[in-house]
């Protein structure tokens, strides 16, 4: 039958070759007499014709040891990644009788491909020369038997073409093959085409229980040199739940600065995978990543996942690798929904910098306060890699609405150090250079950095480090003259993300009413040069032409215990225009509060100062507060109105007003 027949009978050949091997003999040959005899296979064919792939599949067919026996001395041979490491030829490379000397293992993410004993010492035969720190190379690394490459995955198969990466062997875990003789690199494709390209040898286990992931995901069986049969469930990877309330916390203000129709980066860190939970209520959300895991399952089943948005496979959800649970290697397999990529294609620049709304998440370690970060050592030691952190950052940074993120705890696990720091530690390397870096997240709010001066860095920092060393970073960045004599450290409380409100306005004009911080001060200034001379004199009783840095701090850089501030922010977070700022301040003789407002000219009339009036008031009734006075010169009438307007109760009921003329001025006093 011609390789055009029946699939069926294509298949049950395929069977058939498949139990002889696992049955350790084929005709009568063992599988190291049948390694020496099968290239002979196709000569025997005679006149009948050359082999058809089936043919060529069966003589293929051998023993992982069988296969191991092949590699050379001096060889560089490359693993197959992650959920798809290849670990019956590890295992039987490792356990050959007649190791050959000075080989080297070549590999970025793997499991199970170095051998511990019961102490997790790492008992591997081999050198290791790994991409990424992960678990199984750690002990390893700390022992000398394997080296560290900090290089970008993305470089890397363009350096395995030039040869500048050696690779001599691959040894990679596949699909068994459909119809036509193509196998699927199923759940990683990540580095391999380029390492089964360069070999000069390349083994493969054929897996029953690998799914056939689609894209650019396929080998011809005639690509490679040996084929071992085996039929183990493929590697799952799950987080673990994320307990700790500062971890829970960081994901939620990574979902809140997600947009409906952005383009997703996932990685591998608990915190980007948490954030996918917030983020159902969102709209037409899509995926390019680099590794995609369970935690897009529940996006896609409610339809927030449509990818409508990007401006690449638009509807598809594009990635290089895999690590989940079964249920998302079911969702994958044969799905068109997929489309997997080699890392380097997932990663071109051009490609990110063009996709719709890109966002990136980095976890790291530490960030110093001119926003340099580390995330690849720990504690000393290095700890995970670049991956394609860095590709996936700047990718973000140029994409139109594109967010680069970067989160991190704000301590060390025992809280014993900040993870912010005055400057990162000598055993800590730059992994993100401080230009790159635009927003840092951690539990106590969100900073961005880009395009901000070194004082505007360091505070914007320190507003988001743990409350118990920001006095501590506040002494330091100002030894090391990143800030000045005028600025002083003033909010020791957490981002209160959750006073945050979008509000719509008359004409449809929409603006993010929130909490001030320190790194306002700009903003502010801006807002008061746009006020006409009335406003500011309405505002501050008196001829103003100008704010110092210290009059800028009392409008922006406010404890939030017996003074609070709220700004109004129009256009994007990465570069709001402040439109309006309102303020309250507790006399704690009457626990009343007095108020004040500025309301950019433009948007004066379109319900702004309605709107502050009613946040401030939501949140001082929250605190006890009795009631709001504003001092008014007479003749202001809109801003009488606007006091007497803050009576209102949340139940709908009215409080009390009392209004108290004194000559040019009139005091309104509104309880709640």
């Amino acid at each position: 039958m011609s390789e055009s027949g029946s699939s069926g009978g294509l298949l049950a050949r395929l069977v058939d070759g498949v139990k002889e091997a696992l049955g350790g003999a084929a005709a009568g040959t063992a599988p190291a007499e049948r390694l020496e005899a099968a290239p002979s296979a196709s000569a025997a064919a005679g006149p009948a014709g050359p082999p058809t792939w089936t043919e060529r599949y069966s003589a293929k067919l051998t023993t992982a040891a069988a296969a191991m026996q092949q590699v050379r001395a001096g060889e560089h041979v490359f693993v197959g990644t992650a959920c798809a490491t290849p670990r019956a030829l590890v295992a039987a490379l490792e356990q050959l009788d007649l190791r050959p000397a000075d080989v080297e293992l070549v590999h970025f993410l793997t499991d199970h491909a170095v051998p511990h004993d019961a102490a997790g010492q790492a008992t591997t035969s081999y050198r290791h020369r790994s991409f990424f720190v992960g678990r199984d190379i750690q002990a390893a690394v700390r022992q000398g038997q394997a080296e560290y490459v900090p290089l970008s995955i993305a470089r890397l198969p363009a350096l395995i073409a030039i040869g500048r990466v050696k690779v001599d062997v691959a040894l990679v875990q596949v699909s068994p093959p459909d119809a036509f003789g193509y196998v699927s690199l199923g759940v990683s494709v990540d580095v391999l085409p380029a390492a089964v390209a360069k070999a000069r040898m390349v083994v493969a286990e054929v897996n029953p229980q690998m799914p056939r992931s689609q894209g650019d995901s396929t080998l011809h069986v005639d690509e490679i040199d040996w084929l071992v049969p085996v039929s183990t469930p493929v590697i799952e990877y799950g987080h673990p739940p994320v307990a700790e309330a500062a971890m829970q916390q960081i994901a939620r203000y990574v979902g809140s600065i997600i947009d409906d129709g952005s383009t997703l980066q996932i990685g591998l860190g608990r915190i980007t995978n948490e954030a996918l939970k917030h983020l159902a209520d969102r709209q037409d959300l899509g995926i390019h990543s680099d590794v995609i895991t369970d935690a897009i399952i529940p996006l896609i089943e409610r339809g927030i996942l449509t990818g409508r948005r990007k401006t690449a496979h638009v509807g598809k959800i594009v990635t290089s690798f895999a690590m989940g649970s079964r249920k998302l290697y079911d969702l994958i397999d044969g799905n068109p929904l997929f489309v997997f990529q080699p890392i380097d294609a997932v990663c071109d620049p051009f490609t990110l910098a063009t996709q719709h709304k890109m966002v990136s998440v980095t976890q790291a370690f530490s960030v110093d306060l001119t926003g340099q970060v580390c995330a690849d050592q720990f504690g000393g030691a290095f700890y995970g890699g670049l991956a394609a952190q860095g590709e996936f950052l700047r990718g973000a940074s140029r994409s139109p609405g594109g967010k680069p993120i970067i989160c991190l705890a704000s301590t060390s696990d025992d809280a014993s150090e900040s993870r912010i720091r005055p400057q990162l530690l000598p055993e800590e390397g730059v992994t993100v250079a401080r230009t790159d870096v635009h927003y840092v997240i951690t539990e106590y709010g969100i900073a961005y950095l880009f395009g901000k001066s070194l004082r505007e860095r360091a505070m914007a920092l320190i507003d988001i480090a743990h409350p118990k060393f920001r006095a501590a970073l506040f002494e330091e960045a100002r030894r090391l003259g990143y800030v000045s004599g005028d600025h002083a450290l003033r909010n020791l409380h957490a981002y209160a993300v959750e006073d945050e409100l979008q509000v719509e306005l008359k004409g449809q004009r929409r603006v993010l009413v929130r909490p001030s911080t320190s790194s306002d001060g700009a903003g502010i200034r801006e807002l008061f040069h746009q006020l006409t001379d009335r406003d500011r004199y309405t505002r501050f009783f008196r001829k103003v032409r100008g704010l110092s840095d210290r009059d800028v701090q009392r409008l922006c850089n406010l404890n939030f215990d017996n003074e609070v501030a709220f700004v109004a922010a129009a256009g994007e977070r990465e570069n709001p225009q402040i439109v309006a700022q309102a303020c309250y301040f507790i006399d704690p003789g009457t626990n009343l509060a007095e108020t004040a407002f500025m309301v950019h000219p433009q948007w004066q009339g379109s319900g702004l100062g309605t709107a502050l009036q009613q946040r401030m008031a939501e949140h001082a009734r929250r605190r006890g507060v009795r009631g709001f006075v504003a001092e008014i010169l007479a003749d202001n009438e809109k801003m009488i109105r606007l006091a007497r307007a803050g009576a209102g109760r949340a139940d709908g009921a009215e409080g009390s007003v009392s209004v108290e003329h004194n000559g040019s001025t009139v005091r309104v006093t509104t309880l709640f």
